[in-house]
């Protein structure tokens, strides 16, 4: 719970949470504060995206506030982002979260019952290296919790099962100086089975961590192991084609390895705005939830040859370009 709560040294903290709707749908939920930033430092975002592979059905809205405060509740790292005239996210001691938001464009309440952490081993991807002075840290609060929930969109035609009901959450936290130059970002989630990954570059280097779930594996790989300098390693490659709407993984221990071959249909892209020192910049992501994932994993004894022990797939996962890999980057142009 502490490395999701408040990080008072950081330029900026975002708070991320994608919600799996009953309709298929999906809908992503972004409180992001800039500290001492001068244009667009307060941002709420609020993008639903149906069950569709058209990206010009999504309902978003970006609000620019005019303050969120970070409240302490307790010792024990309970909090609360607060955004004066529209809402609240509240995190108890106990990881319960509490979303409530009312704009004339939207309202929406949400409250968790459950929540999966990252893994037995670890509360959060980093391990180990959550505690080093990086320039940017990224933490998984919840892999998947239950909700309770309500939306209301007046100007928005909302399919009646995504209006009220029980959804699945999955809750993330960035920290940081500056949101990396080039990133990636991955997630799926079918039952107790999952994947996540997110890296790019950063101090120079091309670092990633990704965990895949299922009932009979739990595997995580991080720095050393996901890491490349000047585009060489001996444990990790992977390509990006924004073009092609296609990223390609593959990363290796001493005894284990994994592959994934992730792809999105091209109109199924939608645009958000990313944390930098001096605000929020729009149009500097692309990310879709009608990605198919093709996961492949290896075991070795030492010395000996990989033997594939287990394949996965997932539909309807989350694929993100941003920064240097998002060529619209910047721009006015929204490219699905």
């Amino acid at each position: 719970m502490e490395h999701n709560a408040p990080h008072k040294g950081s330029v900026f903290e975002g708070y991320y949470s994608k919600f799996d709707l009953p309709s298929g749908g999906h809908l992503a939920l972004i409180i992001c504060h800039v500290k001492k930033a001068e244009n667009k430092p307060y941002m709420v975002s609020f993008t639903y995206v149906p069950d569709s592979k058209d990206a010009t059905q999504v309902y978003q809205k970006e609000v620019w506030a005019d303050d969120i405060q970070m409240v302490t509740f307790s010792k024990d790292n309970a909090f609360g982002l607060e955004v004066p005239g529209i809402g609240y996210a509240r995190w108890q001691a106990d990881s319960t979260t509490e979303y409530s938001f009312e704009h004339e464009d939207f309202t929406f309440h949400a409250k968790t019952t459950t929540r999966t952490p990252w893994s037995p081993q670890t509360e959060t991807p980093e391990a180990l290296l959550v505690h080093l002075p990086l320039p940017l840290h990224w933490h998984v609060q919840s892999l998947a919790s239950k909700c309770d929930f309500d939306i209301k969109l007046p100007f928005y035609d909302l399919p009646a099962a995504d209006q009220s009901g029980q959804a699945t959450v999955h809750q993330e936290k960035n920290w940081a100086q500056s949101f990396p130059t080039a990133h990636m970002w991955l997630q799926a989630r079918s039952g107790d089975r999952g994947f996540c990954c997110a890296g790019g570059q950063i101090l120079g280097l091309e670092a990633f961590l990704l965990g895949y779930r299922s009932k009979d594996l739990n595997i995580d790989f991080r720095p050393p192991f996901a890491t490349r300098m000047a585009g060489l390693s001996p444990f990790m490659s992977y390509q990006t084609s924004w073009e092609d709407r296609k990223f390609e993984l593959s990363v290796q221990s001493f005894r284990q390895k994994l592959t994934i071959v992730a792809t999105a249909p091209k109109g199924s892209f939608f645009s958000l705005s990313s944390p930098f020192p001096d605000g929020h910049r729009e149009n500097f992501l692309g990310q879709s939830f009608q990605a198919h994932f093709q996961i492949k994993i290896y075991e070795s004894s030492w010395l000996g040859p990989w033997e594939l022990v287990k394949e996965d797939a997932f539909d309807g996962g989350s694929l993100e370009f941003g920064g240097g890999y998002y060529p619209p980057a910047g721009s006015k142009e929204r490219i699905h």
